[in-house]
């Protein structure tokens, strides 16, 4: 029988010309295959059935008839014992000057009766665009908000100075619905991408039950396929938000498709229609960009009477949590020594904020942000139950 099978229609059609009374020859002329192929086919007619029976059977019963059990190859012990090295293969292909050619030749030393050099190549090929297949996500509804840089940075004109001034773009992206949020920073520093990750919260309306990035140094202190290492700061953002971070696998991009999608669709939605606009301050660059995502968010999807916004309102924005009631604020940490004129330092702004006179000479240590400075004293365990003492440390700056 012919090594590729032929198909259910190709089948029928064998059926209906051997019904005409065509001769075996015939039949493969009309069907461009070979005489030895119509004889393998038709040798498996059963004999207790006519052939307009069997035209008139369904598919999966047909099929049965003529490929039950005659598909399946025989063990290739060649095989076996190359299909056992082409991850051996992939490593070696990624050193420099390795070839396929490098590595059949090793190969065939190894087993001189193995596969030619071609069907070496046949079989590694396979395996390296099975290795590359692509899941197919589920997203369930606010579940998840993914996000990233986009690689390409926007600009607004500093007229003070007569300079371009360039801009990372944040982009991120409801799985779900699609629903984007674009923001472009003064710079990536986390200072800048925390609040703005908090204006995004804000955008949505609601915050999704997890925050997934990769593995930027602002989000990520240490990496680690499953249970990577996030820094301070991105804890402290998680917990105010009550959500649960994760990190995309090391150079694995295809781990947060939708927003690495979006990157690519802001370039035709966001920056093009920007590209000829003399903007002159990062806000009007961000208020531009925000007319910019508000039709895309609203413009309906190709095929579908329905838009991003459409269907997060409908189906993801009941299922968000709820906003915290002030927006995200660094805090930031420093320790300082209170001095003989009981005074501490912040060294921030060079600024003297007065404690009680009993701490003189001892160790404290300062939390602050832009507008609060909170003096605390013993060690980090102790959040100091005095009350009024830790009231009294409270000072207000811009």
């Amino acid at each position: 029988m012919s090594n590729k099978p032929i198909t259910m229609l190709q089948i029928r059609r064998i059926l209906q010309l051997l019904e005409e009374g065509r001769s075996k020859r015939e039949i493969s002329r009309v069907m461009q295959c070979s005489r030895h192929t119509v004889d393998a086919y038709v040798s498996r007619l059963p004999p207790t059935q006519s052939l307009i029976e069997l035209s008139r059977l369904p598919d999966a019963e047909l099929s049965k008839l003529f490929y039950n059990g005659n598909t399946a190859s025989k063990p290739d012990s060649r095989y076996e014992y190359l299909s056992s090295r082409f991850d051996y293969y992939q490593k070696e292909l990624k050193r420099t000057g390795v070839t396929k050619q490098t590595l059949w030749e090793e190969y065939h030393e190894q087993v001189p009766d193995g596969y030619e050099y071609v069907q070496f190549c046949v079989h590694v090929k396979d395996h390296e665009r099975l290795n590359g297949a692509t899941m197919h996500f589920e997203h369930q509804a606010g579940d998840r908000v993914q996000i990233d840089f986009a690689g390409k940075e926007l600009s607004y004109l500093d007229t003070s100075t007569g300079e371009m001034i360039s801009c990372p773009v944040l982009v991120c992206v409801l799985p779900y619905s699609g629903y984007t949020y674009v923001e472009a920073l003064k710079s990536t520093s986390q200072e800048h991408l925390f609040t703005a990750l908090g204006r995004c919260m804000s955008y949505f309306g609601g915050v999704p039950k997890n925050a997934l990035s990769d593995n930027m140094k602002q989000f990520v202190q240490k990496t680690n396929n499953y249970e990577p290492t996030f820094n301070l700061l991105c804890e402290q953002w998680s917990r105010y938000y009550n959500t649960t971070l994760s990190a995309a696998r090391v150079a694995k991009p295809k781990d947060k498709p939708t927003v690495e999608n979006m990157v690519n669709v802001s370039y035709t939605r966001i920056y093009a229609p920007l590209r000829d606009e003399t903007i002159l301050s990062l806000k009007e660059l961000n208020q531009r960009i925000l007319v910019c995502l508000d039709k895309h968010n609203r413009t309906p999807f190709k095929k579908r009477s329905y838009s991003r916004y459409d269907r997060f309102m409908q189906d993801e924005f009941s299922l968000l949590k709820g906003l915290p009631k002030e927006p995200f604020v660094i805090k930031y940490t420093a320790s300082a020594k209170v001095q003989m004129n009981y005074h501490v330092t912040l060294g921030e702004d060079y600024h003297h904020y007065s404690v009680p006179f009993q701490y003189i000479g001892k160790q404290t240590k300062l939390v602050y942000d832009q507008d609060v400075v909170e003096v605390l004293s013993g060690n980090g365990s102790d959040c100091y139950s005095h009350t009024q003492f830790q009231k009294a440390w409270l000072y207000h700056f811009r």
